[in-house]
């Protein structure tokens, strides 16, 4: 073999090489050398469709290598292969010798990280998947095998008390995933409340979440399930008050009032690499190791093989298409990346159902309607001198308000087209609906 051959194959792999011939192998990842030699985990994706390895203890391969990151490289299936990423470490990932920030793994490579060198080997046959007897779990779809080890496992813990952190890109549906976990599990009937952390900043954030003179989002969701959807944009004061919630059920309101027991099963969901933000600073390690009872990863839709038709019919017929979409159309969808993923799939199709095949950016962006109520809006509430979180959210009231009734008017009255459109859960979309009639 011609030097360097091996290390390009590691790098390179054909589709045809990613065509399953025969069962699924299982993969057994060993540590050889180092302070963990004669350590092993069983790579079992039904039960964990990815591994983190790396110092923290919420890796599921913890390492006491002091050069390995705390989140070091993750591991996740890929056909017949293993998909090994490095997750941006000081000191690298090498395969064969090479260094890598992603390589596909067939078996019998040997990888080093830090003073660490493991081998991945096969063992065998990976036990049966789940049956593929269904396509959604709540209104999350997906027919590929990635979405199948989903679901199954979603489904196990959505009877779990254990807080949950589910990660992935934007637009991959996360939050719909939350609400499925929810809507299976045994506080169903209960409040299901979603705190979007990214849109509130300073004391209008504590308030939103602890409560002041009146209860806060996680009061709100006592006896159900407190959605902190993504997570990682909370400040440093919300962090530290939230641990005391998460370990032990106590909440602290604004207003001086003794603690209050609450019942809450808290989801999290983040796009950020919560342990990187943890080693800058941003973010309190006892809070991560808190969240993180379990833990699910939403797949790319790039990684979702055959997921995008069944999508984009589901989305086809949700805004009125018609019967069949057009084959020139799929095809067209097929060929894309998809890097905002299920988001950017949906309004592509929302997109195409509404103009037909000429999709003139230009046209689209040339007027902005209401701009005249809008500056006049801006206007009024500066005139009031507010203080910047009050009046900023008396913007946002008047546009959650418009954008509802005007979702809702454009799919004639349904509010599950106009939720699905909006790419809000139900009842978020509900909730904000109720707040705009008061």
């Amino acid at each position: 073999m011609p030097p360097g051959s091996h290390d390009q194959e590691l790098a390179t792999v054909s589709a045809g090489d990613l065509e399953p011939r025969g069962p699924a192998p299982l993969f057994v990842l060993r540590i050889a050398a180092g302070r963990d030699a004669g350590k092993s985990l069983v790579l079992d994706w039904n039960a964990r469709p990815r591994v983190l390895v790396g110092q923290s203890p919420v890796c599921d391969f913890v390492l006491a290598d002091p050069r390995v990151s705390r989140r070091h490289l993750a591991l996740s299936p890929e056909g017949h292969r293993v998909r090994l990423t490095d997750l941006g470490t000081t000191n690298g990932t090498r395969v064969g010798g090479v260094q890598m920030i992603e390589v596909l793994l067939a078996g019998g490579e040997a990888i080093e990280l830090g003073d660490t060198s493991l081998r991945l080997v096969r063992a065998g046959n990976m036990p049966d998947a789940p049956a593929r007897d269904r396509d959604r779990f709540g209104r999350v779809l997906g027919r590929s095998q990635e979405m199948q080890r989903l679901f199954a496992l979603a489904e196990r813990l959505s009877v779990s008390p254990l807080p949950l952190l589910i990660e992935g890109e934007t637009g991959t549906g996360k939050e719909l995933l939350a609400e499925a976990i929810h809507d299976t599990g045994p506080r169903a009937a209960h409040p299901f409340v979603v705190y979007d952390a990214s849109a509130h900043a300073g004391d209008e954030e504590l308030v939103m979440l602890f409560g002041r003179n009146a209860p806060g989002a996680i009061e709100q969701a006592h006896g159900g399930t407190l959605v902190l959807d993504e997570v990682g944009d909370l400040s440093d004061a919300a962090q530290a008050r939230l641990v005391s919630v998460v370990e032990r059920g106590h909440l602290q309101r604004l207003d001086g009032r003794p603690p209050v027991r609450v019942d809450v099963r808290v989801l999290s969901t983040t796009r950020r690499d919560l342990e990187r933000q943890v080693h800058e600073g941003t973010f309190r390690e006892e809070l991560l190791f808190r969240l993180t009872g379990a833990r699910l990863e939403v797949p790319p839709l790039r990684r979702r093989h055959g997921d995008v038709e069944l999508l984009a019919r589901h989305f086809w017929a949700l805004f009125g298409g018609g019967a069949e979409l057009p084959k020139a159309f799929a095809i067209q969808l097929s060929r894309h990346e998809w890097p905002g993923n299920v988001r950017e799939l949906e309004h592509a199709v929302a997109q195409r159902g509404a103009l037909g095949d000429e999709l003139d950016v230009r046209e689209r962006t040339s007027h902005v309607p209401h701009a005249a109520h809008a500056r006049e809006l801006f206007d009024r509430i500066l005139d009031m001198n507010l203080a910047l979180p009050h009046a900023r959210q008396l913007v946002v009231d008047e546009f959650e308000q418009r954008y509802v009734a005007r979702a809702v008017a454009e799919h004639g009255g349904n509010v599950t087209r106009a939720a699905a459109a909006s790419g809000l859960t139900r009842r978020y979309f509900h909730m904000l609906r109720s707040k705009a009639k008061k």
